[in-house]
């Protein structure tokens, strides 16, 4: 057997790829909205809203944004089986994966060192979806998927389980890439406190057990009175006794 084999994810019409010419965006003035002139060199004429086919849009913008876009956010059809005014949302499994897989082979060309990919999709293609992006990406890349709810209520007309979640899939163009986080605002920090004066810092109460069995998690420890306190039946300390007396010590 000749070639080096690799695990990856297979479907009918994987080797079919569309032949993509060099695109060029033709800006329509009637329909901008902009300043007529820069006021100073801080001024941005860079925002573009293109109407037309998405993976030619993203081949014409390939050639001057290739290794330049920090972060791309996509929101593709979920592939349910329902109609939407501009996509098909209910295309054959095998078509909708390779449409992704031509979009995500640009996108990751359009990322720069520092860049991220973000969908959102749902249970029907999630995991798949994932398989697939490991491939276009590299599994080392893929950052978490975030589960963020979608509902507040179950369904009645459910006929087996009524989910309450999609998926956010997050990718990165290097396995280093580390995110942007906002700031902790005041709200946040209002429930630390440090009455103990400790150096490190404010600090929460939370519960000193793990549910899970822990190796190390079985020890006793003894109070300022001399009191011994050890996890209930079933229980054990979250931290491991060596960790605890070089953090209590130190």
């Amino acid at each position: 057997m000749s070639g080096k084999q690799k695990l990856e994810l297979t479907w009918i019409g994987k080797d079919k790829r569309p032949r993509l010419e060099p695109r060029i965006l033709l800006e329509d003035p009637s329909l901008s909205y902009h300043a007529r002139h820069r006021v100073s060199d801080n001024d941005s004429f860079d925002n573009r809203l293109i109407f037309g086919d998405n993976l030619l849009a993203l081949k014409a913008l390939e050639q001057e944004f290739s290794g330049k876009v920090k972060c791309v956010f996509i929101d593709p059809p979920y592939n349910t089986g329902s109609a939407f005014t501009h996509y098909d949302d209910g295309l054959e499994h095998s078509i909708w994966l390779g449409l992704m897989r031509d979009r995500l082979e640009i996108i990751r060309r359009l990322l720069s060192e520092d860049g991220s990919l973000w969908i959102t999709i749902d249970d029907n293609e999630a995991h798949y979806l994932k398989v697939l992006c490991d491939e276009v990406f590299g599994r080392l890349n893929f950052v978490c998927n975030a589960i963020w709810e979608k509902a507040d209520s179950p369904r009645n007309s459910a006929r087996q389980f009524s989910t309450d979640h999609d998926h956010l899939l997050v990718y990165s163009k290097l396995p280093d890439w580390i995110p942007r986080k906002l700031a902790r605002t005041d709200e946040a920090n209002a429930i630390y406190g440090n009455p103990d004066n400790d150096p490190r810092g404010s600090w929460l109460p939370g519960d000193p057990y793990a549910n899970k069995p822990y190796s190390k998690g079985r020890y006793t420890i003894a109070g300022p009175t001399g009191r011994e306190f050890s996890p209930p039946a079933g229980r054990f300390w979250r931290i491991a006794e060596e960790k605890l007396r070089v953090t209590t010590s130190g």
